[in-house]
């Protein structure tokens, strides 16, 4: 019996152990640097009382540059599995206290593992990311251990969601989990994300650049696209991870969860209908749209600080979640560039890969133009959203604004991509461009006749009312059918939360292929 109790003692001496990682002083030290430690994180991330560990015991089995003398517990990177608002999720954080959280082979197979569950259980996995690197000791191996983890997560995209935290340095190969993932989330100040650090920068290019104008936070979020969300603090990143989770499913065979709706159905919101103004070319905040027809005004936007012409979001309609895509007229006049189709495109994609239906919201003048856009392959990233709209296969409700021009008429979920219900509002104007272009090209020969400017002039002012009469408005295109309705501003939210309950047995499928080749 005694011998029993000694081993039970052991036990806990070794758990003990375990729990501090580096040691009382290195906790010490992330604290000072305004961080948390694995273990805090997987606390405040999880509910209460639900994570249980995998893998405490493991240790590195390096013996290069006299490391093997020095071992801790687990390694460098806590794993297991616990709940998010009674949902099971799978998880692993570095431990920075631990070699700096340098990935060892040992902290991959540890990764592998909790992913290779997450799969089988079909379960989200979040990664928490805080390490310095490859640990150089274990040389090759190490670098093997990234590219298993790298194949995991090429495996799982699509089937389950994969969420990545960034809450400490990111560097070389350590940064391609996070971008392999759906959705990264950045801490201001104390995470940063590179492929090669400011030193390597300066010896190879010249250029002298910190760690956070290279990769900082705000960098990523609005000049890269790499982070969907920036947290000021970890509480508050650990909040947007609950917050995403509550709108996706579980994996790609589920819906996402409903949630009680406590906002009127059929709640009419005034404000709508005079929110266009009388000038076409005058902007509008589209996320009051936003704001005035989801569930209790509330959605949780992602990308928010890059391609800001774009909106991607996710929302509620009756409690069933959406995602939302959406041109805002107040950046750029809501024009399609390079950026935004890329972010629009993945956003649609996710959606599509995770059953979440597609509401999008139009007010469209066209790609933009110039040099730098044609350069800089707008063709082909443009062609990803097109893609990315005529492969998906969940429920797509469409509903113009005002302006749908061009080619991004087509691109926006139109009805000829196998949009389900698309809708206009009065204000609507679908045509191949805007009428002073059209003029232009339709009554050039006669404009050029015209020699006195007034003539001129009121030649021009004529001949674009007589288009917008004929054009700019939705019965042309609601004549052919490509337009299922035009609606009262007011009544938007009921109409597509009608709309979105009439889809909800809708089965399509694509051909069948191995992929299909997107336009990468």
């Amino acid at each position: 019996m005694d011998n029993q109790q000694e081993k039970v003692k052991q036990l806990i001496s070794l758990r003990e152990k375990a729990r501090l990682g580096g040691g009382e002083k290195r906790i010490a030290s992330q604290h000072e640097k305004g961080k948390y430690t694995a273990r805090e994180r997987i606390a405040m991330l999880l509910d209460e009382g639900s994570f249980e560990e995998f893998d405490m015991f493991v240790q590195h089995r390096c013996t290069n540059f006299g490391i093997s003398d020095t071992q801790y517990l687990g390694d460098g990177v806590v794993t297991g599995y616990g709940t998010i608002d009674n949902r099971l999720v799978y998880i692993y954080a570095q431990d920075f206290t631990v070699f700096g959280g340098a990935l060892s082979e040992s902290m991959a197979m540890k990764i592998c593992k909790v992913m290779d569950q997450a799969m089988k259980m079909g379960a989200p996995v979040i990664g928490l990311n805080d390490s310095g690197g490859a640990r150089i000791q274990e040389s090759v191996n190490a670098l093997a251990g990234y590219a298993e983890i790298f194949q995991r997560n090429i495996l799982a995209s699509g089937v389950i969601p994969q969420i990545s935290a960034i809450f400490g340095p990111c560097a070389g190969g350590a940064v391609y989990s996070p971008a392999l993932t759906d959705f990264t989330i950045m801490s201001e100040g104390t995470s940063y994300m590179f492929v090669t650090g400011p030193k390597v920068v300066k010896s190879v290019t010249g250029e002298t650049v910190t760690q956070e104008q290279l990769g900082g936070a705000k960098v990523h979020a609005s000049k890269s696209g790499v982070s969907h969300f920036v947290s000021e603090t970890e509480e508050d990143g650990l909040l947007v991870i609950r917050k995403l989770l509550s709108y996706l499913p579980q994996n790609n065979l589920e819906d996402a969860p409903l949630s009680i709706c406590t906002d009127a159905v059929d709640r009419l919101e005034d404000a709508l209908n005079e929110i266009i103004p009388d000038n076409p070319n005058k902007p509008y905040d589209v996320t009051d749209i936003i704001k005035g027809i989801v569930d209790n005004g509330e959605y949780l936007e992602s990308q928010k600080l890059y391609a800001p012409n774009i909106v991607t979001c996710f929302a509620r309609f009756n409690g069933q979640s959406v995602g939302i895509i959406a041109n805002q007229p107040k950046y750029l006049a809501g024009v399609l560039d390079i950026n935004a189709s890329r972010k629009a495109a993945r956003f649609v994609r996710f959606c599509d890969a995770f059953n979440i239906p597609i509401v999008t919201l139009v007010d469209v003048p066209g790609f933009l133009p110039g040099t730098a856009q044609e350069y800089g392959g707008i063709i082909i990233h443009g062609a990803k959203l097109l893609f990315a709209y005529g492969e998906a296969t969940v429920p797509k409700v469409t509903v113009i604004l005002r302006k749908s021009y061009g080619g991004a008429y087509c691109v926006m979920s139109s009805k000829h991509l196998r949009g389900d219900i698309n809708y206009s509002w009065p204000s609507g104007e679908i045509a191949v461009m805007g009428a002073s272009g059209a003029i232009e090209v339709l009554y050039s020969k006669d404009i050029a006749k015209i020699e006195n400017p007034e003539e001129k002039a009121a030649f021009i002012a004529e001949k674009e009312a007589e288009y917008k009469d004929a054009f700019a408005n939705p019965y042309e295109a609601a004549k052919y059918g490509y337009v299922d309705d035009v609606i009262e501003p007011r009544n938007t939210r009921f109409r597509i939360i009608r709309a979105l309950q009439s889809l909800a047995t809708k089965k399509l499928v694509n051909p069948a292929k191995k992929h299909s080749n997107i336009p990468l």
